[in-house]
């Protein structure tokens, strides 16, 4: 695991106050206690540069070894209200000269496993392939449906087997009838793979007349079931199994997928991990490419040649002016 020092800054504090709360203290190593002068210039420091409030106390721990060379940890926890933040680990040099904010994080893992496509309908490579896109989407998002027009016919045109692509849900509650499209949609994909797609498909692409135009609820909850009973006829799924789950409507896995998202910091559609690299919102497709691309080669495979240029259309020439009597 890598290190990173950083010098402090009063951003770090904030994420510190919003950690308030009841923890117990951690047992540290064989430790040295700071003088009370030194205790106090590392204080005033810390109260001057981030803004404590007067009525927070700040309490400053022993020196600890740590994994810098050339400094000592010390932690630092605030208290008020009889409340104890979490302890917050500073970097203070063997001189007494310098403080630093010390921040390590683990990249052991592969980012690609931070959200996983297993158990969902897929389109694109098999699951083995070396780049997994997984995005929240939003049957009711408009901005999903012109995400899902444009970006995933050009990525399965271009990359082909190199890409592995699954939606997981993310429903939201302004969108009154995406929840249900979320469950319909899944009813089929438990069945057929190539059913969910289809169903996917269409809804995206006819979001804006689901509802009628009076923008029925009720009408829109009809038709969903119903494009979901048809794509079962169209793909021989076993109609009785198909009719049971889209009159339960359960929403429990629809649920567990928002819990997912939120948990990796999704909070809008469309949300777009790539081998665990989170992209939100309408990006050009060239920035996706990009990111595809350097996944790929982070893999060890070689990314197709880039997409040839659209070609630049001649304007027309506008005639001159027509003067009178000419």
């Amino acid at each position: 695991m890598p290190t990173v020092v950083k010098p402090f800054r009063a951003l770090i504090f904030a994420f510190t106050l919003a950690a308030i709360g009841c923890h117990a203290q951690t047992p540290t190593e064989a430790s040295e206690k700071l003088s009370p002068e030194l205790t106090r210039r590392v204080e005033v420091l810390i109260r001057s540069r981030s803004s404590v409030p007067p009525d927070y106390d700040i309490q400053i721990g022993p020196r600890t070894k740590s994994d810098v060379p050339g400094f000592d940890a010390i932690s630092v926890t605030f208290t008020s209200d009889g409340k104890t933040s979490k302890p917050a680990t500073f970097l203070l040099s063997t001189d007494g000269k310098t403080l630093a904010q010390f921040n390590k994080f683990d990249i052991s893992k592969d980012p690609k496993l931070l959200v996983s496509g297993e158990g969902r309908p897929a389109r694109g490579g098999p699951a083995n392939a070396p780049v997994l896109i997984v995005g929240f989407d939003d049957l009711e998002c408009p901005y999903c449906a012109t995400m899902h027009k444009q970006l995933f016919p050009a990525l399965t045109e271009r990359y082909k087997d190199q890409i592995h692509i699954v939606y997981r849900d993310f429903p939201l509650d302004i969108h009154p009838w995406a929840m249900r499209a979320a469950i319909d949609t899944n009813c089929v994909g438990a069945q057929s793979a190539l059913g969910y797609w289809n169903l996917v498909d269409y809804i995206h692409a006819h979001a804006s007349e689901l509802g009628g135009t009076e923008k029925s609820l009720a009408k829109a909850n009809e038709t969903l079931d119903s494009l979901s009973r048809d794509e079962g006829k169209r793909q021989n799924l076993n109609a009785d199994d198909l009719n049971a789950c889209l009159v339960k409507q359960d929403d429990t896995a629809i649920k567990a997928s928002m819990k997912l998202g939120e948990s990796l910091g999704v909070d809008a559609t469309p949300a777009l991990f790539i081998n665990g690299e989170k992209i939100e919102g309408a990006l050009p497709l060239e920035f996706v490419y990009r990111m595809i691309d350097n996944a790929l080669i982070a893999s060890g495979q070689t990314p197709p040649p880039p997409p040839p240029a659209a070609p630049v259309q001649a304007q027309p020439q506008t005639p001159p002016a027509t003067k009178p009597g000419s």
